[in-house]
């Protein structure tokens, strides 16, 4: 399970990374980094792809949410037991003290 983590995280934060410090031309001396390296980067994707080089980036962000989405879904079904108890620990005794501060059922069915 770590390492569909770190399978995960290291190309969405080296593409996030790269496309920040490009698209705001903080280049720090390398030339990929430029805003020039950009523009050309998704003019060559756009070209292969046959689609205009400005819908790349929201296709590209929507395609790290599903697949951030479906990792999370995976580790989250995987720890699911160990999830379930901390929530119950979290949460369950505050529920059961919020239950005994209302009064109950017996005295509500009485009530006039």
């Amino acid at each position: 399970m770590k390492w569909l983590l770190i399978f995960w995280a290291a190309p969405v934060t080296l593409l996030t990374g790269w496309y920040g410090l490009s698209y705001y031309d903080m280049s720090f001396g390398v030339f990929m980094l430029t805003r020039q390296a950009h523009d050309l980067v998704f003019a060559i994707y756009g070209h292969v792809l046959g689609i205009p080089p400005e819908t790349i980036p929201p296709l590209v962000a929507r395609a790290m949410v599903v697949d951030s989405a479906i990792v999370f879904a995976l580790v989250g079904l995987r720890k699911r037991r160990q999830i379930a108890s901390w929530y119950r620990r979290r949460f369950g005794a505050r529920a059961a003290q919020s239950r005994e501060a209302f009064a109950s059922d017996a005295n509500l069915s009485s009530a006039p």
